[in-house]
């Protein structure tokens, strides 16, 4: 068993993870962010469950990031999304 998985919980896919993100940041208007537990209680209502998808929701917004596809910040800074330090937020690249 995973750590932090309860038994019986079904794997949640990466793909579905990002499938969620960039779904919820479409219902956004341009410039919104999403926090990640957005994502993960999207997913699974559970509480439980949404606390324990956290840390993959964070490595999802990471690679994310690091393809360029995402941006990640904390208090409007660009920051790494499995670093400790506080709430973050996930939002649209910057069109440049």
């Amino acid at each position: 068993m995973t750590p932090g998985r309860k038994p019986g919980a079904q794997p949640v896919a990466d793909s579905t993870i990002e499938e969620c993100l960039f779904g919820l940041l479409a219902q956004r208007c341009e410039g919104a962010t999403v926090c990640p537990s957005d994502v993960a209680r999207a997913l699974v209502a559970d509480a439980d469950r949404w606390r324990a998808l956290m840390p993959q929701v964070r490595q999802v917004a990471q690679r994310l990031a690091q393809d360029k596809r995402l941006r990640v910040t904390r208090k409007g800074v660009p920051v790494d999304a499995t670093s400790r330090g506080g709430p973050i937020r996930l939002g649209r690249p910057d069109k440049s």
